[in-house]
């Protein structure tokens, strides 16, 4: 089984919550800003890194909010072998500085505010319910 270590941010202003479209490997879907951490990078500098890359805003975290672990069947994983395990380490944030920009090549094409009451209509990841849920923002 391979394992995958992620960092994310659930970062809110109001009523309004900030996701980033992934796209990659014909599948798409809303989720929150971050990604794998680099090998020796520390979760919260790569979740800081990560919501600047795909939605050109800085960053300040928090607190941490919650420590997710997902595994994927083999059948469901986009490439490698066997079954991935996804640990995914969550923090809240806020903004402290640059503007809404859109991802070039990378993961992300997409990042934009959206009201908390349209997030359960949209193809979004399951991701983004658990970090909502970790923030307090749904039940």
């Amino acid at each position: 089984m391979d394992i995958r270590v992620a960092a994310y941010a659930v970062i809110f202003d109001g009523s309004k919550v900030l996701l980033a479209h992934w796209n990659e490997h014909g599948r798409s879907g809303w989720t929150l800003p971050g990604g794998g951490l680099e090998p020796g990078e520390d979760p919260a500098d790569a979740a800081v890194r990560e919501v600047q890359e795909e939605t050109g805003y800085d960053a300040e975290l928090d607190e941490l909010i919650g420590v997710h672990s997902h595994v994927i069947p083999e059948e469901q994983r986009i490439s490698g072998d066997g079954p991935l395990q996804a640990l995914r380490i969550l923090y809240r944030a806020h903004v402290v500085g640059g503007e809404l920009v859109n991802e070039a090549d990378g993961s992300t094409d997409e990042a934009q505010w959206f009201e908390l009451s349209e997030i359960a209509s949209l193809r979004k990841v399951s991701l983004v319910d658990t970090g909502l849920r970790f923030a307090g923002l749904i039940a």
